[in-house]
């Protein structure tokens, strides 16, 4: 029990730092730097893919073999896409694409972030199910990759109306779900190795279609030049080396 409270804070605490760092920028900036927003969420989702690619999935193999694997994936795939469809349909799909407003594009991401910080926490507890050194990896490139984000949300809030630190408090309130995810994810890998792989595979599909769905196409949104896609390979790159080294 002791464990599962250390894993469980450990998601929690890193969820609301990640994106309690984003949001400091409301008390620094009176303006969108879309470049450098575009920039740094290309990054993260460079940073976040080659983790997945090169250390999530062949854990996840190596603990549930190739088919459960894929059963992981395409679960946490098709559980994102469900949480868009919940999304849209309470908000209406016409008035997400418009986003009327700065303030309105602010609080839709902290939403769109909360629950996608779900996810990431089932893939920290999974992984320090499966090894310390998954975890740790995990938790740093999730922290990493929050940052971006909030400030993606805090910003926008404050520049729509929000006082700063209201702005600040909801970009740290988003990251709190990482916890719960956490622990959910520590619970079942504790069931076998196979539910471990399984776990990992869950958390892999689900990160990977936030990447490609979401911070890929809100970055191109944002800034359509070259600076972002060298982003996105120098992040890449980072994941590939951070992946290899945590193996030995």
């Amino acid at each position: 029990m002791d464990y599962l409270l250390k894993i469980t804070l450990i998601g929690l605490v890193s969820g609301m730092i990640g994106t309690g760092i984003g949001g400091l920028t409301v008390f620094f900036v009176s303006a969108i730097n879309r470049r450098l927003l575009s920039l740094l969420l290309e990054f993260s989702a460079g940073l976040m893919t080659a983790v997945v690619c090169f250390k999530l999935l062949p854990e996840a193999i190596d603990f549930a073999g190739l088919v459960l694997t894929l059963a992981g994936v395409a679960a946490g795939v098709l559980s994102i896409i469900s949480v868009e469809e919940v999304m849209n349909k309470k908000d209406g799909r016409k008035a997400v694409k418009k986003r009327s407003g700065l303030l309105r594009a602010g609080i839709l991401m902290s939403i769109g972030i909360a629950l996608h910080n779900f996810p990431e926490g089932f893939a920290i507890g999974a992984g320090f199910e499966a090894s310390a050194s998954l975890g740790i990896l995990l938790t740093a490139i999730i922290v990493i990759h929050d940052i971006p984000e909030g400030v993606a949300m805090a910003v926008p809030m404050k520049l729509g109306g929000y006082s700063s630190k209201k702005a600040f408090m909801l970009t740290l309130l988003s990251g709190t779900p990482m916890g719960m995810g956490t622990l959910l994810g520590a619970v079942l890998g504790r069931i076998s190795t196979g539910y471990v792989g399984v776990c990992l595979g869950f958390a892999a599909g689900a990160m990977l279609y936030v990447v490609y769905a979401e911070l890929i196409i809100e970055s191109k949104k944002l800034y359509m030049g070259r600076l972002p896609s060298l982003g996105n390979v120098t992040g890449i790159v980072c994941g590939i080396i951070i992946s290899i080294a945590s193996n030995g």
